[in-house]
């Protein structure tokens, strides 16, 4: 498999996760999304979206990290992203859809650069804008983790795999956390893991 990734990507990040997580091996292809790299004409036949991450699975390329980690789990069920038992797995969902519905469109990188670039807003509005999001996500997150040490209890779970790159996201534009001590103690808990520790943005070939 060949992933299309950049090292500071949050859905790009998840998916370098579950690869991990289950043993898989792959190629890591850099596109540095800061050079517009994504928006070349090699990479859009790759991603009409022009986006990261892509899969490539040999017989076809995937996109969207929640259809890729999907497809992960369901081809490569060993350790499985989701628990046993449909309402802990609609939880679990609903901590993955609230990060990857409400809180990262709203503050990745193309939507930040269209507020700073296209409507005017300096750096500190744009941040202040990012913070809101986070926290809004986060107010909620924070009430719906279950016991520990992961954010369902003893095993992994697609929950994890998207909060810890979110958790990295606000520690990167300075968000306290504070107020967060569940999603402090799940992140730490990740982090003790390896397939986390892998798939870290400083230990990416592009990392810079």
């Amino acid at each position: 498999m060949k992933l299309y990734t950049y090292f500071r990507s949050s859905a790009a990040y998840r998916v370098r996760i579950a690869l991990n997580l289950k043993g898989l091996t792959y190629e890591s292809v850099p596109i540095n999304l800061l050079k517009g790299e994504q928006r070349e004409e090699g990479y859009k036949a790759v991603n009409p979206q022009m986006r990261v991450p892509s899969l490539d699975i040999g017989a076809t390329t995937l996109i969207q990290s929640p259809a890729i980690l999907e497809y992960l789990d369901e081809v490569y069920p060993e350790p499985p992203l989701l628990p046993v038992g449909a309402v802990t797995r609609a939880k679990v969902r609903a901590i993955a859809s609230l990060i990857a519905c409400d809180i990262h469109p709203l503050n990745n990188s193309g939507t930040l650069a269209y507020l700073k670039n296209r409507l005017g807003h300096d750096k500190a509005a744009a941040d202040e804008w990012y913070a809101h999001w986070v926290r809004e996500g986060f107010d909620a997150i924070e009430a719906l983790v279950g016991p520990g040490p992961y954010a369902f209890g003893s095993r992994i779970t697609l929950a994890d795999v998207y909060l810890v790159p979110q958790v990295a996201n606000a520690r990167r534009f300075h968000i306290p956390l504070d107020a967060y001590p569940k999603i402090v103690a799940v992140d730490a808990a990740c982090a003790a893991h390896k397939a986390f520790q892998d798939a870290a943005p400083a230990n990416q070939p592009d990392a810079t």
